[in-house]
């Protein structure tokens, strides 16, 4: 019997995404809920119920109510929203960083799916705490540069509209409070006792991310150079299929944000010098990290090839 799977919130941008991944699938059945019904409490809840595995792909307050509909010991839930991805009971989605992590998504009813700037950051700096190299006490400093897509229907529309403001054509910092709702999420996996320092941007691109990690070397353990920070985390993410690292520097004199738009992989690449290092993770902002990632999660949770219906 093929598992079958329910994506909660389809029509959002996270959940047509994954959909996309999933309708030509031959492995899973999906379950379809009526268009009037698709707000309906009762009609979601018997469908979360009746699933093998369901997409949570909704507002953070909806997703954690929607987890009080699980009643069935046989559902298993993935979450795209922010809502749980520090929660006690539940894995965090990134099976790439151990193998702690990955038999934790393998095994799991329960699965937070990482953010997207999260994703980029904790790729990058999850290794050097894990090592011991970075210190967990140390303060992070990085950017994100990121395409509108990110922002949900509401920026899409904002971006797309006929007539929009002049300034939209130029990059835009936010979250200048510095309390981005992915910030919980770095600090805690990477065990970071500081939060980042953590700049998003956003540009007139659809989609593609590029998150960029500055360090000084004399804040990483043994004042590693560059070529060493590159070793390290070649040798962690060795044999990966969704996870890569560029050889050491980049061939052009610039890195563009939206290189890896139209896949589910990431690729890590390190510039620098003896004293100081920039780590980029390059990927798609509704790949790997959103619904690519998703997938990839789901996967792993039914026993299916980890790629599966992936684009690498």
């Amino acid at each position: 019997m093929k598992p079958r799977v329910y994506i909660d919130g389809k029509e959002g941008t996270t959940g047509l995404q994954i959909y996309e991944r999933l309708q030509s699938r031959t492995d899973i059945e999906l379950l379809m809920i009526e268009e009037e019904k698709r707000k309906d409490p009762k009609e979601r809840r018997e469908l979360i119920n009746a699933a093998d595995l369901t997409f949570f792909c909704l507002p953070d307050q909806a997703a954690a109510e929607a987890a009080g509909f699980v009643t069935s010991k046989e559902a298993r839930i993935i979450d795209a929203s922010t809502a749980h991805r520090t929660a006690p009971g539940w894995a965090y989605g990134f099976a790439e960083l151990s193998l702690a992590h990955r038999e934790a998504v393998i095994h799991s009813r329960f699965t937070a799916n990482p953010g997207c700037h999260a994703t980029g950051f904790i790729a990058a700096v999850y290794p050097l705490t894990a090592a011991g190299i970075l210190p967990k006490t140390a303060a992070v400093t990085a950017f994100s540069l990121t395409g509108y897509s990110g922002g949900g229907k509401k920026m899409i529309a904002e971006y797309e509209a006929r007539e929009r403001p002049a300034l939209y054509d130029t990059p835009r910092l936010y979250g200048l409070n510095l309390k981005h709702k992915h910030l919980p999420e770095m600090k805690a996996v990477c065990s970071l006792e500081k939060n980042p320092v953590f700049c998003p941007v956003v540009d007139d691109y659809y989609k593609g991310m590029a998150v960029t990690v500055m360090l000084d070397n004399s804040m990483l353990k043994g004042n590693p150079s560059a070529e060493q920070v590159h070793e390290i985390l070649t040798a962690h993410y060795e044999g990966q299929k969704l996870v890569k690292v560029h050889s050491f520097g980049y061939e052009e004199p610039m890195i563009a944000a939206g290189t890896m738009a139209g896949k589910d992989s990431l690729v890590l690449i390190v510039n620098g010098y003896d004293k100081q290092t920039i780590v980029t993770a390059l990927f798609d902002n509704l790949g790997k990290g959103a619904s690519g990632a998703a997938v990839q999660n789901m996967n792993l949770m039914l026993g299916f090839e980890e790629t599966a219906g992936l684009v690498v």
